[in-house]
């Protein structure tokens, strides 16, 4: 019996550079609502966000929060910053920081992932505390991601969230630990839980659920991980 359904959005519900979710997709929300099986929590929709490191209640209050270590944080922002053509966004709960060395990260944050985004001239201007910290590499993140993770993945979770992007976040924060958290909360069993993800930084989540859906499009190493594999979220909601 499913009683939450945990959703990723950037290449899950959003695909094909998709900047709006399908309206579909509310309208099946509020259909599965008023089923009795989802009676718990019906007034309820908890965010997620940062990779696990913030949970948000329905009303915006946080739940949850796991914020980095604050110098170690801003020392792995400059390290991004050394990188030729990469670009660093720092989160926190309240903005996405950026220190832009070209325009185009500003398109991509603000306008495209839609982010509450403010410019600093150096990571160290961040007036609060870091959730995630993030490098974008528009070439690829392999060089990034070595030189990175050789240094910083001892000290913080490290995940590939897409072709361009690689995040860090608190050692005791991933979406794994989110959903088990709020399973606990609501008293939901992990066996009732569904999720859909499309990225390794969904691992964690996917992993423990009894009910993994992986997107089509995922890596093909993801793909041999989990039978369960959809085109849409949608499709598989409407079959509950």
């Amino acid at each position: 019996m499913i009683q939450l359904i945990a959703c990723d959005i950037d290449g899950t519900l959003l695909r094909n550079g998709a900047t709006e979710i399908d309206p579909q997709l509310f309208r099946l929300i509020r259909r599965l609502k008023e089923k009795e099986i989802f009676r718990p929590v019906v007034q309820e929709l908890f965010c997620i966000c940062e990779n696990g490191a913030l949970t948000f209640d329905r009303d915006g209050t946080v739940l949850a929060k796991n914020a980095m270590e604050h110098e170690a944080a801003l020392e792995l922002a400059e390290d991004i910053l050394r990188i030729p053509q990469a670009e660093v966004l720092i989160s926190g709960e309240n903005m996405s920081s950026l220190v832009p060395k070209h325009e185009k990260i500003v398109r991509v944050v603000r306008d495209g992932l839609k982010n509450n985004v403010t410019l600093l001239k150096a990571a160290e201007e961040i007036p609060e505390e870091i959730v995630k910290v993030s490098a974008y590499c528009p070439e690829g993140i392999d060089r990034a991601q070595e030189m990175l993770q050789n240094k910083w993945g001892f000290r913080f979770q490290a995940a590939i969230a897409g072709d361009c992007w690689l995040d860090f976040s608190s050692l005791y924060s991933d979406k794994g630990v989110a959903v088990r958290r709020l399973c606990q909360k609501l008293g939901i069993p992990l066996q009732n839980v569904m999720a859909f993800g499309d990225n390794y930084n969904d691992l964690p989540v996917l992993r423990i659920v009894g009910a993994p859906y992986l997107m089509c499009s995922a890596a093909d190493e993801l793909r041999r991980q989990f039978p369960r594999q959809c085109s849409s979220v949608t499709e598989i909601l409407e079959t509950l």
